[in-house]
């Protein structure tokens, strides 16, 4: 059991396990602290494994971890503020550890790719305006034009077939960007950041899978979309922690104590599974399971 806990931590560089063991120990303070904790280990126990779930599904495939949460608490009765709330502090642990684990995926091997060469601009960008989308829509107070079941999977649904048009249509073909190509795609992600920051204030999704999208349709590589949308993902989340973690947020920390650290776990393993499928095995495995968690969220509606 050592040797294998001594393989799994020499997998990672030190910056990446400083930042872990940092989550973990403010984790650790967490549950000591927590009175019931031992009666919470036996009724919320299993969110270990959803959050887990979530992490690497979010994390392999540049959607957001509510992708699964939200179906899951839905299914579970949670209000959708509940739910909406408690998938964003869920995705602070999965999306932060799976950002860090592409971030050193991309310096390690991509850093003189000219491929890769828009990640950088991309997440700087994406980021900047995803978040003022987000506290645009929290501070004016907007809200979904129809019911979280109903936007969800009207958004999963549509989604996931653009992809699998997009899959099918020809064979895929990496772009070499240019400048001009960086600057076009820079202005346009701007504005389709800005949109994706709105959906995700509503669903606690939506920046990351449509700039997974977007980059996919503009014949970016698939891993180069997959870690911009998870690295932008995870800084929306933690940008709305003001929010999220303010003493009117109607997060369930009995589930994140356990969700949380699921997802650490989840997010450290995730791109090591994105790798080893091809991309239109990508493309095809993140279209198919968002239109039918979509759907999944119409039934249940």
């Amino acid at each position: 059991m050592l040797a294998l806990t001594k393989h799994f931590f020499t997998r990672f560089p030190p910056g990446i396990i400083v930042a872990i063991s940092l989550l973990f120990i403010l984790w650790l303070q967490w549950a000591l602290k927590t009175d019931n904790f031992s009666q919470l280990v036996f009724s919320h126990g299993g969110f270990i494994l959803l959050g887990v779930i979530g992490a690497i599904f979010a994390n392999s495939s540049g959607a957001g971890g509510g992708v699964i949460f939200i179906p899951a608490f839905s299914a579970l009765a949670f209000s959708p503020q509940e739910a909406i709330s408690t998938s964003f502090l869920i995705q602070c642990f999965g999306m932060t550890a799976g950002s860090l684990t592409w971030i050193h995926y991309y310096r390690k091997q991509h850093h003189k790719n000219r491929e890769w060469h828009g990640f950088v601009p991309f997440v700087l960008c994406c980021a900047l305006f995803s978040i003022a989308g987000l506290w645009f829509s929290h501070i004016n107070h907007f809200t979904a034009p129809v019911s979280l079941h109903l936007s969800f999977s009207l958004f999963s649904i549509s989604l996931g077939l653009v992809i699998i048009f997009n899959s099918l249509r020809s064979i895929n073909q990496t772009r070499q960007p240019t400048k001009k190509h960086l600057i076009i795609d820079g202005l346009a992600l701007s504005g389709v950041s800005f949109i994706g920051g709105i959906i995700t204030a509503w669903l606690s999704v939506g920046v990351g899978e449509i700039i997974v999208i977007y980059l996919m349709l503009r014949g970016y590589c698939t891993k180069l979309s997959i870690a911009t949308g998870v690295v932008v993902s995870a800084i929306t989340v933690w940008s709305a922690t003001p929010i999220t973690l303010s003493e009117q947020s109607l997060a369930n920390f009995e589930v994140l104590l356990f969700a949380g650290p699921g997802a650490l776990i989840g997010g450290l393993i995730a791109k090591r599974i994105a790798l080893l499928f091809s991309v239109t095995k990508l493309k095809l495995f993140f279209s198919f399971w968002i239109i039918f968690t979509g759907s999944v969220m119409l039934v249940i509606n």
